[in-house]
Order: C-alpha cells, then sequence, then structure tokens
C-alpha cells in the first residue's frame, strides 16, 4: 500500500460530510452502583464495563470481568449492543466498542449511534475513529486535581461521512479501511498473545519465589522498626514540573510510566522546590495510595538512582532495610494484593492510607536469599518487559506502523477543505 494519497485514491473524488458527535450519537453517561446493596451483584448477567475490563480484554469486548443482576437497571436502560464508550475523567481518552447490550460505570461517557445514522456508518470504522476523539480528549481537560473532558467540546467534535451522496459507496469505502486496519490489529494480536502466554510464566515463577509459608522465614509487618516506616509523600503536582532540575516522581507516572524500578525519573521539579518538599531516597519504594481502581492502588517502584526525589501527594515513601527489588517485587504478589484489598475504602477514588500497609505483613529471609530471588526475577523480567529485544520490541513495531497507517487512512479533509 502507498502511503502517500491512498485515502485520496480510495475517496476518488467523492465529498467528505461532517457531522458533530450529538448529532450523530445519543450522549448518556454511565453512572455508580452501590458496592453495599448485594442483590446487585448477586447471580449477575448483565456486563458491568469498568476501566479494568479494557486493561484485560481489549478494546473490543464482548463480556465483562463483572456481571451485575437486573435490580441495577430498575428505572434506566442497558446501553445498547454496539455502542462505544469514552473515559471522559481520571485517565482519559480509553475508548472501547462493546458488542453486547450492558452498563458501564460513572468514568464513561457512552455513544450509541442514532437510529437515522444505523445504516450510514460501519461500528468499527467509528471505533477506529474514535481514537481521533480520544486524542482530542487528552487535548482538552479541565485544569484541576482530577481531570476531566471538556464535554461542550466533545460534543461538538466532528466525525465524517465519506461519499455521502452514494451509501452504498460510503459503506465500501469505511469497510476497506477497516479491513486494513483489522489486519494490522490481528497481527498485533497475536505477538501480544505470545507475550501473555511468557507474562503468566513470570507470574508464577514470581509467586512461587516469594512464597516462603512453611519455610523458616519471618513474615513481619512492613511498618514493624525491624523493617521500615511509611511517610507520606509532599504537595507535589503536575504544575511544579519543569524541564530540568531535581528528580521527582509523581503518583500518576507510577502506573502509567514507571515498572518494577528505576535509576532516572520522567519529571523534575526545580531545587526551590525540592527544598520543601518531601523526599525519597536511594532505595526507597514510592507507592501509589490513590487510584480509580483496586488494580492501580499501590502499585510502586522502587527508587534506586544516586540522589534524593521529591514525591507527590497521593504517594508514600517506604523505608526500609530490605532489597528494594525484593520489596518492589513483592507488591506484585497476590500475597499482598490480597492483603492490600482487605485495606481499601472509597466508593469513586480508591485508596490504601500509610497506617494500613504498615500492617501487611511480609516475608522477610536473609539478605542472600532476597538477592538470589531478585537476580532470577530480574532475568524473566528482561524477558517479558524490554522493549530493546524480543517479542515486546516487535509488538511496539507493529504498533508504531498501525497507527501511522490508521492516521493515513482517517485522515479526511478537514470540513474547511471540503468541496
Amino acid at each position: 500500500m502507498s502511503d502517500l494519497g491512498f485515502l485520496e485514491r480510495l475517496l476518488d473524488g467523492a465529498a467528505v460530510e461532517w457531522k458533530t458527535i450529538a448529532d450523530v450519537f445519543h450522549i448518556r453517561n454511565g453512572y455508580t452502583l452501590s458496592r453495599s446493596k448485594n442483590e446487585i451483584w448477586e447471580n449477575g448477567a448483565v456486563p458491568w464495563i469498568r476501566m479494568d475490563d479494557i486493561r484485560a480484554n481489549g478494546q473490543i469486548l464482548d463480556h465483562s470481568l463483572l456481571q451485575v443482576s437486573e435490580s441495577a437497571v430498575k428505572g434506566r436502560k442497558l446501553f445498547p449492543a454496539n455502542s462505544m464508550i469514552f473515559a471522559t475523567s481520571a485517565t482519559i481518552g480509553d475508548h472501547a466498542l462493546i458488542t453486547v447490550p450492558y452498563l458501564a460505570n460513572q468514568r464513561f461517557t457512552n455513544l450509541t449511534l442514532k437510529e437515522e445514522f444505523a445504516n450510514r456508518f460501519i461500528d468499527k470504522f467509528l471505533f477506529y475513529y474514535g481514537f481521533r476523539l480520544a486524542a482530542w480528549c487528552q487535548r482538552n481537560t479541565t485544569k484541576s486535581s482530577f481531570a476531566s473532558v471538556d464535554m461542550d467540546g466533545f460534543r461538538k467534535f466532528q466525525v465524517p461521512i465519506p461519499c455521502p451522496e452514494d451509501p452504498e459507496k460510503s459503506l465500501a469505502i469505511q469497510a476497506e479501511i477497516v479491513r486494513i486496519l483489522d489486519a494490522f490489529t490481528e497481527l498485533a494480536a497475536e505477538l501480544t498473545t505470545e507475550l501473555k502466554i511468557r507474562k503468566k510464566q513470570y507470574n508464577h515463577y514470581r509467586e512461587q519465589l516469594l512464597n516462603f509459608e512453611g519455610k523458616k522465614v519471618d513474615h513481619l509487618p512492613m511498618g514493624d522498626e525491624r523493617v521500615g516506616k511509611f511517610r507520606r509523600g509532599g504537595g507535589l503536582q503536575k504544575k511544579d514540573f519543569v524541564e530540568a532540575g531535581v528528580g521527582c516522581i509523581h503518583y500518576s507516572q507510577i502506573y502509567t510510566h514507571y515498572g518494577t524500578y528505576t535509576r532516572t525519573t520522567k519529571s523534575f521539579v526545580s531545587e526551590e522546590f525540592a527544598k520543601k518538599d518531601r523526599m525519597a531516597r536511594p532505595g526507597d519504594l514510592v507507592i501509589a495510595t490513590t487510584g480509580v481502581n483496586d488494580e492501580d492502588v499501590c502499585k510502586a517502584v522502587a527508587w534506586l538512582g544516586g540522589e534524593d526525589v521529591a514525591v507527590s501527594s497521593d504517594a508514600c515513601i517506604f523505608s526500609h532495610k530490605l532489597n528494594p527489588k525484593f520489596v518492589s517485587y513483592f507488591f506484585q504478589t497476590e500475597q499482598f494484593q490480597k492483603q492490600k484489598r482487605a485495606c481499601i475504602t472509597g466508593a469513586i477514588v480508591r485508596c490504601v492510607n500509610a497506617d494500613s500497609l504498615a500492617k501487611i505483613l511480609i516475608p522477610v529471609p536473609a539478605s542472600e536469599e532476597q538477592e538470589r530471588v531478585v537476580n532470577i526475577l530480574n532475568k524473566i523480567d528482561t524477558l517479558a518487559t524490554s522493549l530493546s529485544e524480543g517479542l515486546p520490541r516487535e509488538i511496539s513495531l507493529r504498533q508504531q506502523q498501525y497507527e501511522y497507517y490508521r492516521d493515513l487512512l482517517l485522515n479526511f479533509p478537514e470540513p474547511e477543505e471540503a468541496a
């Protein structure tokens, strides 16, 4: 496929009509379900879509990790099959096509195609064009501590109808675009499946290596003086970032940028700001104590750089006497997750406080055993996650190729340019 002019050849001189999101879709918000009403969560068959579903199963979904009962939809209608969801608060821009009737939580804005446009669009064409809307959402958020999309602008965002005067040709053009993009996504999916198998093996070995039940190893509260202590992060906010200076770690970056450990920071603050902020020392763990879902809460990164770094609020610092990587790997285990889940509070925003973390038990083997475990997990982790070799690199390259062609194929002439 020639890069230049492919869309022009596909259109073959046809006009493009533009319609706003509000013109084309019914727009409805998701809503909160009460955690205290057991009847909602027992014997459910209605898909309940959350961000966890996108992370676990991708962006075209026909089922959910959790189901709710019919009692959750009394007086309200299910969102119809083949609607799209967009995260318009917190983690902005993630979106998915849901191919079955469903409910969704309050984080999502739901788009259902209006009946008069049902025969003018292919659902997957709109899904792929949704990546452009998602990018727009990320550029147009409110400037506050809890980000949300400019919904007035969201409603005015425009989607193209190629060749509007000939519906059959219009659908053929959309179908060809979908066919090409599907081919790229299928290749990436095959590679991703292989990578998931490797990561599953890695998770198995990590659980085994950090399980010391039945062995002569103490399990101590993390706040025990023989283990370590927790400190809350400081007042760091994203508005305090500067281009260069003292390294800093914002809590949101822990689950979007960092892995098990790091020696460099993504962001910086001025030396003046660092003097008054709370700092993590080399070897400390930096832990996100707030998240929009249980998975994100308590994600942690071991700071292994040579200098102290500033840490934001909604995070805490764990200074300890153990191998830093050993502790960070422990935070990824089901052994830790099970204890963490019992400590989480909050409805919309989920959080854990430092006092609760201090009570969680951690195995404390000899330092030589900690190092042995870390060395094994480092090797497996490198195979599974390194972007410089193996499957992850191949997936990254295929993703770049897919995004390149997606941009080309969806780069319709803007409204003011269309004849």
